[in-house]
């Protein structure tokens, strides 16, 4: 989950510059996603979910790794943008339903990444997330998802990457 886990971290660090949406709203009158996605922060973020993908895979041909799903180029490629697609979608979804940028909504803040890792799988690869993500897998991934999203908020709320310790 390295390459889903690392793109949100630094997107935030990395992103800024001009927003997805253009600024633009819906008839609704709330920003499409906000000022917090920008086309920097998605790129950045997924090179990042690349690079350590990409780091991953030459591991696993110089250590005994093998109690770990083995990373292939199109798992990492598929769980780097997945992961920040699902955030995209969230995020439209916090606006239609009125939360600011930055506004807390529980589960969905935790799990999105995770959500939209596993749809681009199971839609472009489900044979590796069949193969890789066994009942065990998934059981962690449940566990340490929320836990690991909330350490990297709180180091990016003390550093000041983030506005918010959530």
């Amino acid at each position: 989950m390295l390459p889903a886990y690392v793109p949100n971290s630094v997107a935030a660090c990395f992103g800024g510059g001009r927003p997805i949406d253009g600024g633009r709203t819906l008839s609704d009158g709330t920003r499409i996603f906000g000022d917090g996605k920008t086309y920097r922060g998605f790129f950045a973020g997924v090179a990042g979910g690349i690079i350590v993908g990409l780091v991953q895979m030459a591991l696993q041909g110089s250590l005994d790794l093998s109690f770990l799903p083995a990373q292939t180029p199109l798992s990492v490629l598929l769980l780097a943008v997945g992961a920040l697609l699902g955030d995209l979608l969230k995020s439209f979804f916090k606006r239609r339903l009125k939360i600011p940028s930055g506004g807390k909504w529980p589960v969905a803040d935790q799990y999105d990444l995770v959500a939209g890792a596993f749809l681009l799988l199971a839609l472009f690869d489900p044979a590796w997330l069949l193969g890789a993500v066994t009942l065990p897998v998934l059981f962690w991934i449940l566990v340490l998802t929320p836990l690991l999203h909330k350490m990297a908020n709180v180091i990016g709320f003390i550093t000041g990457v983030k506005d918010v310790p959530w």
